[in-house]
Order: structure tokens, then sequence, then C-alpha cells
């Protein structure tokens, strides 16, 4: 609170200006304007990921149903085991070259991808994705660097927009250009793509790839200044003894194991809980658009299943674009995360309905209808994941650990849910729907969790 600075400024009464500077009316500041340019080409950045990692989703039960969990996880698996060090070395270098880096790699691994002719090839294609991919990481301590806390969420909002286009671009490009001998012979119809039927949808993410990179490379600043930041520290270490600790902990990277402590952990678990019903939702929903209506799906074809997801995808992210902020502004942070997390609930439980309406009444309105309540909810957790962070300087490690945590979780849950979900059908538990009661049960106990995090998430760093 700073009521004694009001009248030196402004010249007026301390009692008419001290309510508009109490610490708890933070909300009634005037926003600082968001920096457009670098904030677009950060959501480009972004659009990629989810346009590469979706685009496989349409075809990959056909390509390799049994394996299609597992090469689904190994992504998140591998990027599990590099993430932390990308995004702390993005503390040290900076983050655009971290970030330049990662998507170098994944314009390499989708060429690979798409020119693997054996289930080894697109392990390792994969493989090379997530060792090399910091970027979500990277991103979001970016996107917390360009924004303060009178436009965190307005920022931060416009992430799931981005991603729910990549969600929709993704799905899209798989559906339709996958075998493209078969749906535009006249264009495609050398053996080439007989020989490599997927290859051009992975092209094809592969050129947004490359897009980004090159867009990154001459047109994003740096939003760590590394050299500023080095200067200011050498300067500090030529201090006063009494002043060194305090300047050197505030522009210094923290320790790993300082990190584990409750207000940062919270936050983090939380956002596993997310992740993980988030990706099982994902997950399963290819696998059950495509098992036939009598086996507890949909039986759509893939054309259906990249049009749908698309569809849904941008409906989605404008949704949370246009209702987020405001809504955070009205009932909280904490609020809206927990009623969003609660929505999970009904969603796992829609899926048998739609089953059983799909035996009964065959594709009706009443399917479509049930389709379109899928939400995405990971822009809230965001904002507490950075507010947690300690200093500037260690907002890449702290995302970096959060975002460990949900590749981790990520790298579990298509495996857990689509053998769950091939389990609960072979064995007729509970009709073959009992993996729904378990994810179910699972968004119960999240909701719960969710009532640790802090009341807001005010930005130390």
């Amino acid at each position: 609170m700073s009521s004694s600075a009001a009248p030196s400024d402004s010249g007026i009464d301390v009692n008419e200006r001290t309510p508009l500077l109490d610490a708890g009316q933070q909300g009634q500041k005037k926003s600082t304007p968001l920096p457009k340019l670098q904030i677009s080409i950060l959501l480009l950045a972004l659009l990629v990921e989810p346009i590469a990692s979706q685009s496989i989703y349409p075809y990959i039960n056909q390509l390799v149903r049994y394996y299609a969990g597992l090469i689904e996880s190994l992504f998140f698996a591998t990027q599990a085991l590099t993430i932390l060090q990308w995004s702390r070395t993005s503390d040290r270098i900076g983050r655009k070259p971290v970030l330049l880096l990662g998507i170098f790699g994944l314009s390499v691994s989708m060429l690979c991808f798409g020119l693997s002719k054996t289930l080894f090839g697109l392990i390792l294609s994969r493989c090379i994705t997530g060792a090399l991919n910091g970027n979500i990481g990277v991103m979001k301590s970016m996107m917390g660097e360009l924004t303060d806390s009178t436009n965190m969420a307005q920022g931060f909002a416009l992430m799931p927009i981005a991603w729910s286009l990549g969600a929709t671009i993704g799905p899209m490009i798989g559906g339709t250009l996958e075998h493209p001998q078969q749906h535009f012979p006249n264009i495609f119809h050398g053996a080439f793509w007989s020989w490599f039927p997927y290859f051009l949808p992975s092209a094809v993410a592969a050129a947004f790839a490359v897009t980004s990179f090159l867009t990154i490379l001459f047109f994003l600043k740096e939003t760590l200044p590394r050299q500023q930041t080095q200067e200011k520290s050498i300067s500090s270490l030529n201090c006063e003894a009494q002043n060194v600790p305090e300047n050197a902990v505030e522009d210094s990277p923290v320790s790993i194991r300082s990190l584990f402590v409750p207000s940062v952990l919270i936050p983090v678990a939380n956002y596993g809980c997310i992740a993980t019903l988030e990706i099982v939702m994902y997950a399963l929903q290819p696998l059950f658009y495509s098992t036939p209506i009598e086996l507890g799906g949909l039986g759509f074809d893939p054309v259906t299943i990249g049009f749908w997801m698309g569809a849904f995808g941008i409906v989605n992210g404008v949704l949370q674009t246009m209702i987020f902020a405001p809504l955070v502004n009205k009932f909280g942070l904490k609020a809206v995360f927990q009623f969003c997390e609660a929505c999970f609930i009904p969603i796992f439980a829609l899926f048998p309905i739609t089953n059983v309406i799909a035996r009964q009444y065959g594709i009706n309105w009443l399917v479509w209808f049930s389709l379109t309540c899928f939400p995405d909810t990971g822009c809230c957790i965001l904002m507490f994941i950075t507010a947690a962070a300690p200093n500037k300087r260690s907002l890449g490690a702290t995302n970096g650990l959060a975002q460990m945590t949900a590749s981790i979780v990520r790298a579990i849950g298509p495996v857990m849910s689509t053998s769950m979900f091939a389990y609960s059908i072979q064995h007729n538990l509970m009709g073959g729907y009992a993996v729904y009661v378990v994810l179910v049960t699972m968004s119960v106990l999240a909701v719960r969790f969710s009532a640790k995090l802090p009341g807001s998430a005010e930005k130390k760093a």
C-alpha cells in the first residue's frame, strides 16, 4: 500500500486516493498495452506445436493400431527427460536460442516421421521431437516476461486460441492429406505417394515449423536481457558486502532444490492433474471416434475425425479467448480454474452416454451435440505457475519443472487411457464403460486437490 506517495504525485488529499492505491484494488489499475508484434510471433511458435503433434491423430490408429498409445506417449516421455534442462538453459543463454533449436528439431522429426516405413522409425522420430523440444516451457516463460500483473490474464488467454487453432489445423491436415493418391489422384499419382502415404501431412506440418523458425529468427526479440543482467550482477559484486546477497539472489537463477517448496509445488502438482485429464481426453477422442459403435465408439472415418476434432479446437479456443479474462476479473482465477476442472466430470460421463445414443438411434443430432462439450482449461494454471517463480531468472526453471511434470503424466496418460479403454471392452467391465468411471473419479479428486491453490496469482517475478 502506498497511500503516503499519492499526495506527492497528484496533490490530492490522501483520503480520496488511498482506496484506489490499495494493494487489494490492483484490478482497477489501467492495463498495460500488450506488445502485439512480439506476442503474435510467440503465438505463431505456439501454433506449430499442436499442428505437428495432432496432425497424426486422425490416421495413427490405422498406421499402428495397437501401438498408437505408445507413439503418442513417446514424445512426452522423451520431453520429460530434457525439458527441465532446456528451461534452465534458457535462464542462462536466453529464450530465443532454445526456442529456435526446438522448432528446428520439430521440423526435421516430422519429415522423418513421414518417411518412416517401420515402427522403429516412427518411434525414433517422435523421440527426436521430444528430446529437442523445450519450447512449451520457454514460451510460457516468455509470455510471463512480456506481460505484467495488469495484463497477464489477457496475455495468457491468447495462448489457448493459438493452441486451439493449431489443434484445428493439425487434425484437418492429417485427415485430409493422408493417402493423397486416393484423395487427390490427379495431383499425387506417383509411386512415391503409395510408398509414403503419410509424408504429405508430415511435410505440411514441417513447413509450418520452418515458417515459424524464420519468423522467430528475424523478428522475435530476446525477453531475457542476458548482457544487462550479467552487468548488473557484476556491478552488485562490487557493492558493499551487506548488499551483495540481496542483489545476487534477485538476479540469479535459484537451485532446483529451492523450487521444492509448497508455493511452487502446489501449482505444479495441479498442472500435473489438469494435464492428465486433458491428455487422457485427447487420447480417447480419436480412439472413441474410430471404434465401431457396437464396440463402444462412434465408427467415424479419418476425414470425419480430423474435421470434427479441428472444429472442436477452434470453437474452444475462440470461446476461451473471449470469456477467460472477464471471468477471471469477475470471479477470480482460482474459482474459474476449479469450475473448468470440474467440467471434466460430465465430459467423461458423456462418452458412454454418446455411445448409448448412437446404439439406440444412430448418429443423430444428439450425438453431435454431446461431442461439443469438451473444454480446455490450461491457461488458468499457467498464471499460478508464473506467479510462483522466485524471480525472473528462475522463471524458466519453474516453468520447466511444471512442464516436466506435465510431460511425465502425458507420457503415461495415452497408454493408460487407451489400455483401460481396450480392457474395459474386452472384459465387458460395467458394460465396457469402466474406463469412464475411473476417469470421473480422477476428475473429482483433482477438483478437491485444487482447493490448495492460493487465492490469487500475484506475480513475484
